[in-house]
């Protein structure tokens, strides 16, 4: 399973989210994390990118929000705890389990 952490360099929280990809790519040995940075508006809108952190399993956005705008700004998650600036690690291995069992969250 591949999972790739779009961001751009603007936004803190790609980091927090690299974290806790990170911690679960060491639980599942099946799990490759790779980091893509968006750099312009132009690769935003090629990419269809919707703010950092974005996190795609196997291609798909688990987490879209088809109203956000593509460009290049922070994300907003919504997590137990309110909004937040990236999914909680439970929200990720959710995520990345119902991908893998292709069930829609």
């Amino acid at each position: 399973m591949e999972i790739t952490l779009q961001y751009f360099t603007g936004c803190p929280n790609w980091s927090i989210a690299a974290e806790r990809l990170a911690t679960i790519a060491s639980e599942r040995p099946d799990i490759t994390v790779l980091h893509r940075l968006v750099e312009t508006f132009d690769d935003a809108e090629k990419l269809g990118f919707r703010g950092s952190p974005s996190i795609l399993v196997d291609g798909v956005d688990p987490f879209a929000d088809s109203s956000a705008p593509v460009g290049l700004a922070c994300r907003v998650y919504s997590t137990p705890a309110g909004r937040a600036g990236a999914p909680t690690l439970e929200q990720l291995r959710m995520a990345i389990t119902a991908q893998h069992d292709g069930v829609a969250l």
